[in-house]
């Protein structure tokens, strides 16, 4: 992965997390806000909860990533096996793209509901009814376990490293860069829930994912055509180093 594929993700994830994410995990910080946050705390002690809380998410993003990374460790072959995973990953893309710009209902429509199992619910309720601070951490982590559409966007990227590492550091950058989002909807409740920032900020993640996806595909053309885009030139499948690298 280059520069500009981590200054995407980067991107994707901010945007996308004050369009996308404040209104899908919104209700979640509403709840665990309402009931578990004492405004009577300090502020630095708020802070430290909602702060654990964010890290409870990005925790199990991390972990996912490493998992995808490793799955396409063992699938990923040759450059045209990873150009037809880039192709596929530039279509969904683009079909999230048009979800966020509401062109279509791809994102919604791939989201598999867990939250309400029995076993969910009784965790969460449980978290919930508690004050310490390990137990913000822990309804972080749950709540980066709900199927999201947008998550799997990223879960995408991961498998498409084929490397555990680099799977779990994509998964990493993007749940980092939800923090902001959701770390201040913790403080003011329903400030990013509607309107017109967020409005502009799910046609921006949008925009920006359509124009990323289209960026894939490009690759995913030149990888199935034998090359790949490189400093100073191509590398072509004939190149020994590119075979070295690539297979």
């Amino acid at each position: 992965m280059g520069t500009i594929d981590y200054i995407t993700i980067i991107s994707i994830a901010f945007f996308g997390s004050i369009g996308h994410c404040s209104g899908m995990c919104g209700g979640f910080v509403v709840a665990y806000t309402s009931s578990k946050i004492d405004e009577r705390w300090r502020k630095s002690y708020q802070s430290l909860a909602h702060l654990l809380y964010n890290l409870g998410r990005v925790t199990t993003y991390t972990i996912l990533g490493i998992i995808f990374g490793f799955i396409g460790s063992l699938f990923t072959v040759g450059m045209m096996a990873k150009g037809v995973l880039f192709l596929i990953l530039a279509i969904v893309m683009i079909l999230m793209g048009l979800s966020f710009l509401g062109k279509s209902n791809f994102l919604t429509s791939i989201e598999v509901s867990i939250d309400s199992s029995n076993g969910f619910k009784r965790a969460v309720r449980s978290l919930l009814g508690k004050q310490n601070l390990i137990s913000f951490y822990l309804l972080g982590v749950l709540n980066g376990a709900i199927p999201c559409g947008f998550v799997y966007f990223f879960l995408a990227g991961a498998v498409a490293t084929a490397d555990p590492l680099l799977g779990g550091f994509v998964m990493l950058l993007f749940g980092l860069s939800t923090i902001p989002t959701l770390f201040t909807l913790g403080f003011v409740v329903g400030f990013l829930k509607s309107g017109k920032l967020r409005n502009f900020m799910i046609k921006l993640a949008g925009i920006t994912i359509i124009l990323y996806g289209i960026f894939m595909g490009f690759k995913a053309i030149m990888l199935i055509n034998g090359k790949m885009p490189m400093k100073g030139g191509m590398m072509s499948k004939d190149n020994p180093i590119e075979r070295a690298v690539t297979e």
